[in-house]
Formats: C-alpha cells, structure tokens, sequence
C-alpha cells in the first residue's frame, strides 16, 4: 500500500481526494492547519469510506514542525500539494499573507522532501497563471501572463519554484492547472465549506436558492463575452479528485515523458455567470433573484480550458455533467441546512 501525503487534505478538494485514494487503496496520510478547514470532515470520510484516514495536524510554514513530521513519517512515496489560501479578492486586499502562506509553505515542503528522499509531487496550481489568455481555448503551451491577483501570482511562483527545483534534484513534478472545480460528493456528506459570505458562484447561487442569501450580486454585466459577463470552465470536484489519482500513479510507475509537467483539468466548454444561474434552475427548479453589480477586482473576463493534453497523457476525462455538479451542490446545500 503507497503512502500519499496530502497537505490541506481536510479542505475541498483535498478531502474529496483523499476519498479517491483510500477507494483505490492508497493510504493517505494528511496535514492541515484548520485555519480554513473543519477537523469534522475526518469524521464524515471515515462515514464514506469505512476507515478514517491518518491526520496530523502541522504548520507547513514553520520548518521545524513540518520536519518533524518527516521524521514521524519517514515511508512517504508522493506527495499531494494542496494546502494554501486561495480567494482571489481577499488576497488583493492581503498580498503579504498570500506571498507569506503559499510561498513559505511550499519552500519548506520540498526541503523536507529532499531531506527525506521524496521524489514524486503532483500539485494544485491554477488556471490564473494563464492570466487573460490570448487564444481561447486555452492550453499548456500558452503564455504564463502576469497575473491578475496576488492568489494567481502565488501559484505562478510555484511552479517556478518546482520547475526550477526539479531541474537540480532527484524530484519529479506533474502541476495539475484546475479551472473551476464546483459540486460535492454524491453522499452530500462532504462539499465546499463556506465561512461567512460565499467567496466562490456556485455556493452563492445555493444559498440564494435556499433563502440564506437574499439575492445574488453577478460582478461585471460590460465584459466582452456573449451576454457581458465572465466566463468560466466549471469541473465537477469528483473529476478533479480522479486526476490526481491519475497523476500521482504516472509519477510512481515512472510514465513520465519529462521530470516537470502540467495538465488542465477543465471540460473545456466556458460558461458565463448568467449561464451557470440558468443552468441551476433549470437542473432544480429554483428561481435565483440576482442583481448587476460593478466589477471586482483580479477578475478574469474569459478562460477555459484546452484539456486534450490530460485526457491523453494522463488517460483521464469528465464523467459528471453540468446537471450533476449543480444538484450534487443543491444536494450538498440542503444538507448544509439541516445540519445548522
């Protein structure tokens, strides 16, 4: 049984990850500091999967804790790079904490995986390193733009850390560039926890839908898109999960074509904010009042994916449609309600 470190396996996409390798049998062993994360996620994987998995909890950013980790833990065969804050308005009012959270940790992260001889890391980078992409689709030969948020420029400097850093050391890296992962898993049992006001659209449009939100505000009708607003390439969760399945397993089986390499994880097919709200109401039923609002900051006007390079090389595709990410994230809302 491989051992797989998933660092922010307690958040959203680490969480419905970590189900995806203990389905597959892997033993994942995760790391998180709960700053924005809930240690009852633990409780609800075990619920799904029968056996709750390793945890502890570790301040990436402090070197000496996440080496003593290492030296707790010292049979790790790869390693799952999630952890880092990601909301892409607060790090343009935050920029010393994003630079200081994202960047600390990831330095640490790879000291202690040449210290340990850890060669195999997949991680989570994003689409924002595309900036405002020239050609639409986007793919992985695209132009790195400078990007449009602290949050962006953080997962750009990363992969310039990794890449530089594979080219020096035994370490080999797959950077998996996720557009918009949205949904939660078919048992409603786990999904994207929000703490105070809805920092992403789909839990906005849910708690519109069930009365927590009066409204919904859509930021920017005047983009050059076909109805004025942003367009996005939505991906349900569960997908994201499966690639990194598919990443972590070319990394251990050594199927590699290059030592550094990046894959889009996206359906492929951009959706605008007004789309997406359609698309709900249709796929439930709910009206969604919303309302025109002025643009906000670090916004992209249009971005999807490219993802033939996945689909191909890492031998992986969507199974979930627009209709299953929008009622797995109504199913995922209710559940939410009921609980409070």
């Amino acid at each position: 049984m491989k051992n797989i470190l998933v660092t922010g396996g307690i958040g959203y996409i680490g969480s419905h990850t970590v189900i995806e390798l203990m389905n597959r049998g892997y033993n994942p062993i995760i790391i998180d500091n709960l700053v924005n994360s809930d240690i009852e996620v633990l409780d609800r994987i075990e619920k799904i999967t029968g056996k709750r998995p390793t945890f502890e909890k570790v301040e990436m950013c402090n070197y000496d804790e996440l080496s003593n980790f290492f030296k707790k833990y010292p049979n790790i065969d790869a390693v799952i790079h999630f952890a880092a804050i990601l909301l892409v308005n607060e790090s343009v009012d935050k920029p010393l904490m994003y630079y200081q959270n994202n960047l600390f940790s990831m330095v640490n992260l790879l000291k202690c995986m040449q210290e340990f001889n850890i060669n195999n890391i997949v991680f989570s980078s994003s689409c924002t390193v595309y900036g405002e992409p020239d050609i639409l689709p986007v793919d992985e030969y695209a132009s790195v733009k400078p990007a449009m948020s602290p949050y962006g420029n953080t997962k750009k400097i990363c992969e310039d850390i990794l890449k530089d850093t594979t080219a020096v050391s035994e370490i080999k890296t797959i950077s998996l560039r996720y557009f918009n992962p949205i949904g939660a898993h078919e048992t409603a049992l786990i999904g994207e926890f929000q703490d105070g006001p809805p920092h992403h659209l789909i839990p906005y449009i849910t708690e519109t839908a069930s009365g927590k939100r009066e409204k919904l505000r859509v930021f920017g009708s005047d983009y050059n898109t076909p109805d004025g607003t942003c367009v996005r390439d939505y991906i349900h969760v569960v997908d994201v999960a499966i690639a990194h399945i598919a990443a972590i397993e070319r990394l251990i089986n050594n199927k590699t074509d290059a030592k550094y390499e990046v894959f889009n994880l996206g359906t492929g097919i951009g959706y605008s904010v007004l789309d997406m709200i359609k698309a709900f109401e249709t796929a439930t039923g709910i009206k969604i009042k919303y309302e025109l609002v002025p643009r906000r900051a670090g916004d992209v006007e249009a971005v999807y994916a490219d993802n033939s390079l996945a689909t191909k090389e890492l031998n992986w595709k969507c199974i979930h449609s627009l209709e299953d990410m929008m009622l797995s994230a109504w199913n995922w809302e209710k559940a939410l309600s009921v609980q409070s």
